[in-house]
């Protein structure tokens, strides 16, 4: 049986956040038809990719998953069911904004089936909040972990955002000491991107905001790598943490390259050497899936370098290339080509290399990008 994940994208949102460049939505319109489509798509890729696979994860993204009621997920979640085969064990994540829920639509929502939960807290400190223009505050996003756990979600993941403009340092650090004191298993963090077309971009141009340096951002990426390592979790991908135990099975088969299917607005599916994503906007999401079953925009079949560089792209910015499996696939002319490279990386400490496996360092994660470039 082939793993694979499922990616549900649910556009629907209650407000803009300036740095956002997901495809969202702010109003309740389509809602009903938007799930009819959906069941719709899942049918429609159960006839080609449902035999000789097993789902290991679901995963709710958006937009805000978690404005929608428990039962509206739920009746998702079945119709997958119905239609794949879904492991025992699979795991069942939505993202959730804190202030888009309470207690008792946090127990619906674990009954519903899903058993783990991503909350998008970005800050615990209120005028960053208010500077990314988050509906929520840091009482809101600490009450909400704390419910989340007294509702019996074991498995909790967090994101913050670092260098914004004017963060200190301290401040950044607070950030971190705020959410290592909280019943979390699994940490995100990245730093503040300006993306085309967003609210953010737009005040960078017009001089409204001015971000800060690649050195600081460097400095306060090291300082995260440092302070999470020293306090219990383990740095499992660029930009991810977790607890032992806990690395986010869904982000781990993009990264280990497993076959996903992306369902609803803009998502992007990876099957068999095949890449595809779907329409963005609602309504032609609808009326593709009305005519056609599925809403594919558009599609790429990757070459044999391109597939090549993809995997060892993403290989390195987490676990590492195994080498018994990737001398299986590629072969060892690539590795013969860069070993002087590979061995001068290792005896600057950037890489950890042996036998069995290339790994990035805690130091190498800091140059991610400018390794990347020099191998590909």
């Amino acid at each position: 049986m082939k793993k694979t994940a499922f990616y549900i994208h649910i556009p629907f949102c209650d407000h803009k956040c300036i740095y956002c460049d997901f495809y969202s939505i702010i109003t309740s319109d389509n809602i009903s038809s938007f799930l009819q489509s959906l069941k719709k798509e899942i049918k429609y890729y159960a006839e080609n990719y449902s035999s000789n696979r097993i789902i290991t994860s679901i995963f709710f993204g958006g937009g805000t998953p978690s404005l929608m009621q428990p039962e509206y997920l739920e009746e998702i979640i079945s119709s997958i069911a119905e239609n794949y085969t879904v492991s025992t064990e699979a795991e069942i994540t939505m993202e959730t904004n804190p202030g888009t829920v309470d207690k008792d639509k946090l127990q619906k929502f674990r009954s519903s089936g899903i058993n783990r939960i991503s909350i998008g807290v970005q800050s615990f400190n209120d005028d960053e909040l208010k500077f990314l223009t988050r509906v929520h505050n840091s009482n809101t996003a600490v009450e909400t972990l704390h419910i989340a756990s007294e509702v019996g979600f074991e498995n909790i993941s967090l994101d913050l955002i670092f260098n914004l403009p004017k963060q200190t340092k301290q401040m950044w650090l607070s950030n971190l000491k705020q959410a290592i004191q909280l019943p979390i298993k699994h940490i995100s963090t990245y730093s503040l991107i300006l993306e085309r077309g967003t609210i953010l971009n737009k005040m960078v141009l017009d001089g409204k905001v001015k971000m800060q340096s690649d050195d600081h951002d460097a400095d306060l990426y090291e300082t995260t790598i440092e302070f999470l390592t020293q306090n219990g979790f383990y740095q499992y991908e660029v930009s991810n943490f977790a607890k032992p135990g806990y690395e986010c099975n869904h982000n781990n088969a993009y990264w280990q390259y497993k076959d996903y299917l992306g369902l609803g607005t803009s998502a992007h599916s990876f099957v068999d050497g095949k890449r595809w994503w779907n329409f963005s906007s609602l309504k032609r999401y609808i009326s593709e899936i009305d005519t056609n079953g599925n809403a594919i925009a558009n599609y790429e079949e990757l070459s044999p370098e391109e597939f090549h560089n993809e995997y060892v792209m993403l290989a390195l910015r987490s676990s590492g290339i195994k080498l018994n499996k990737y001398k299986k696939t590629f072969g060892d002319n690539w590795l013969k080509k860069n070993y002087s490279y590979l061995e001068k990386l290792e005896n600057e400490n950037f890489i950890f290399l042996n036998d069995s496996n290339i790994k990035l360092t805690k130091k190498g994660y800091t140059v991610c990008d400018e390794i990347l470039q020099n191998i590909l």
